[in-house]
């Protein structure tokens, strides 16, 4: 979209987007380059660390 026209309408009508939105998108954009496999083993990992009770899964990831 470098249509400057069609983001300022965007803007008008929806407002600026939250930093949240912002960087889900950036996630989501950065996860859509990884190769198949690669996505599967974040998928994974995510689900791991959401279910996983154990005090190694409060470790932030950094």
């Amino acid at each position: 979209m470098k249509n400057p026209t069609i983001i300022a309408e965007l803007h008008k009508k929806l407002g600026a987007p939250s930093s949240e939105a912002v960087e889900s998108l950036r996630l989501l954009k950065a996860f859509l380059k990884l190769a198949p496999s690669q996505r599967f083993e974040v998928i994974e990992m995510v689900e791991r660390l959401s279910t996983d009770p154990s005090p190694e899964s409060d470790r932030h990831l950094s």
